[in-house]
């Protein structure tokens, strides 16, 4: 199998048969003979290709030329001459047996052998190559093991032919005129002659036939294997592309949402205190426009991360919140308007993404209250930190919530995700008697706070 493999030229690769992605692309794009280049193997011809395309023909050619080889093969060579009425029909059945050897090369054996002990009988041998191809096509379109178990029926059949034709050597064929008086002789010695040479010539089609066919077999496992390995790593492009998106449309909404929910607010709270408080007014606008330049900044921060994962290379990487922003989160809402009370228990996680996770589905709940608590009296969010979880719960007590039962939006559908990813669950709805609850608990892996 040399010539199906590629080899490389040039300093080895880290791994033994493999080359790296540098290597591969310096490999491909070397012109030929040049140190690095692959070896690959020629393409087949136009004539080769074209009868790899359209089997029938050559299936068709190879039966017409049986046909005529086997015809005058048995005027020519037969000694008495064997007549028409014999020869023609067991050329044609053998020429037809031909015609499906690919699709059921078992059974064209089996008929092979079958008109080779009958051409035997009538006193031609016409059908005496019939078995070779057969047994030749098993090994090709079938496999190597039943090559190998018609090779045994067929040095049977052999060994059955070699008796026929020594017993019509010394008294004729059954079919044709006896011979009077019977050829005197060794009949072993003449049937192992007979036989011999019949097993050789099968046991080197055989050898030809699976030596082919485990070629073509292991070539088309190779390109199989090669086609299965290019579906799987589609695939698994496609799903980390997938959650790739997922992950950014959460970063984007985290951001986004909250940010202008908070810009709303303070935006309606200077446009109601512009006349009566002007410099509560203009405090307010100043808040809104500090919060757009901080989302600002998140977004080309997000933005170049993106980007980067996208062409390989380094950007420069903010810090990202986590459990000891929570306070500056919390003052963030109650300067826009909302009622929240945090009650923190516990002593913080040292896990980053633990910390940002927590940061995240308090900031999505209080942004939720922000949109849709009109009317609350107090906005409750406790952090709950334990020895082997961490407790998240935001509560309201508005008396009428807005979309409830209805759509629950990105927003909640990310508290989720989020709850999911770091194997945590999230229980969010209505409470009793008025309001909205969101709770969601965490666990602690790999935490040494």
């Amino acid at each position: 199998m040399d010539g199906c493999l590629a080899r490389t030229r040039g300093p080895q690769p880290p791994q033994e048969g493999r080359l790296n992605d540098d290597e591969k692309r310096s490999a491909s794009d070397a012109p030929d003979g040049a140190p690095g280049a692959l070896a690959l193997p020629r393409p087949p011809g136009v004539v080769r290709r074209f009868f790899r395309e359209h089997p029938w023909v050559t299936d068709s050619l190879l039966a017409l030329v049986y046909l005529v080889g086997a015809s005058l093969l048995a005027v020519l060579a037969s000694e008495d001459g064997a007549p028409l009425w014999i020869v023609v029909p067991l050329a044609l059945a053998g020429t037809a047996a031909l015609l499906f050897r690919r699709r059921r090369p078992v059974l064209v054996f089996a008929v092979a052998n079958v008109l080779y002990l009958l051409s035997t009988l009538a006193g031609t041998t016409a059908e005496s190559v019939l078995p070779l191809l057969a047994i030749y096509a098993v090994g090709v379109y079938r496999s190597s093991r039943a090559a190998w178990a018609c090779f045994g029926v067929g040095s049977a059949a052999a060994a059955a032919d070699g008796l026929l034709l020594a017993f019509r050597t010394r008294f004729g064929s059954p079919i044709l005129e006896p011979i009077e008086p019977p050829v005197s002789g060794d009949l072993l010695a003449d049937w192992t002659n007979n036989t011999v040479g019949v097993v050789v010539m099968l046991l080197i089609a055989t050898l030809i036939g699976t030596n082919i066919g485990g070629r073509v077999r292991y070539v088309a496992a190779l390109v199989d294997r090669a086609a299965q390995l290019a579906r799987e790593r589609d695939q698994q492009a496609e799903i980390a592309s997938a959650q790739e998106r997922e992950r950014i449309a959460r970063e984007m909404h985290d951001v986004i949402a909250h940010s202008l929910s908070v810009m709303v607010a303070l935006s309606e709270g200077a446009s109601a205190a512009v006349e009566a408080r002007p410099d509560q007014a203009k405090l307010a606008m100043g808040r809104a426009a500090e919060t757009g330049r901080r989302t600002l900044g998140e977004v080309r921060r997000l933005l170049a991360s993106v980007r980067s994962d996208a062409h390989g290379d380094a950007v420069e990487v903010m810090p990202q919140p986590g459990a000891g922003d929570i306070v500056t989160l919390i003052e963030e809402f109650e300067r826009a308007g909302l009622p929240v009370r945090l009650d923190l228990v516990g002593v913080p996680s040292a896990d980053a993404a633990l910390g940002l996770t927590v940061y995240r589905i308090l900031q999505e709940s209080l942004t939720n209250a922000l949109r849709h608590a009109r009317g609350a009296t107090v906005v409750v969010a406790r952090v709950e930190w334990s020895a082997a979880a961490v407790e998240i719960t935001v509560e309201d007590d508005a008396p009428v919530r807005p979309g409830a039962g209805s759509d629950p939006g990105r927003g909640l559908v990310g508290i989720r995700e989020r709850a999911a990813l770091y194997g945590g669950r999230a229980t969010i709805g209505p409470r009793e008697p008025n309001g909205w609850r969101v709770v969601v608990r965490l666990p602690r892996r790999g935490d040494n706070a």
